[in-house]
């Protein structure tokens, strides 16, 4: 029979090495990505990022310059690399229905909460958009078939990466 919960059960799901502190060149494609966005028009976000220090410096500095660009941040969430459950913030981070997610984060714990977010919200991976950390191909994997179709987001050097059929296609920085 298979299992109802959204965790992931397989090896290899520990903490990993944390995420590398963002770049100016992935922050600006990632602003890019969604002011290039037209329909619907993105102006409410919801950020979101795991606890280590680059993850949230990451969520830091996006919102700061989402908000100097006349955007709106509805919440920032957090969530732990290894938990029994996320729900709690996976509610938090689908509440107030915004234009968009952004996220930072490691692997697994971003593995985790998409997962808790496909189970039990209305979450869209489609509004969603990561910075470099989350574009591996490792993500897709702990995530699962399906799970994070349509998740797209900024590389260090300023390219991009989006998800989907089970695959993560990289776009080198045309610049």
């Amino acid at each position: 029979m298979p299992s109802r919960t959204p965790l992931v059960r397989h090896a290899g799901t520990g903490t990993g090495p944390a995420p590398e502190p963002h770049t100016a060149a992935e922050l600006a494609t990632l602003l890019e990505l969604l002011a290039g966005r037209r329909r619907p028009r993105m102006e409410a976000v919801t950020i979101g990022h795991g606890r280590d220090a680059a993850s949230r410096g990451a969520a830091d500095a996006f919102g700061d310059a989402w908000h100097a660009r006349g955007g709106h941040v509805l919440a920032v969430v957090d969530w732990p690399e290894t938990a029994a459950s996320w729900l709690r913030p996976a509610r938090r981070f689908c509440a107030g229905e915004p234009d968009a997610w952004v996220v930072a984060g490691a692997a697994p714990g971003w593995a985790q909460m998409s997962r808790r977010l496909r189970h039990s919200t209305a979450w869209d991976p489609d509004r969603t958009y990561g910075f470099a950390s989350l574009g591996l191909a490792a993500l897709v994997t702990l995530a699962g078939p399906g799970t994070l179709d349509g998740l797209r987001g900024a590389a260090a050097d300023g390219g991009t990466w989006r998800i989907g059929g089970g695959l993560i296609v990289h776009r080198p920085n045309p610049g």
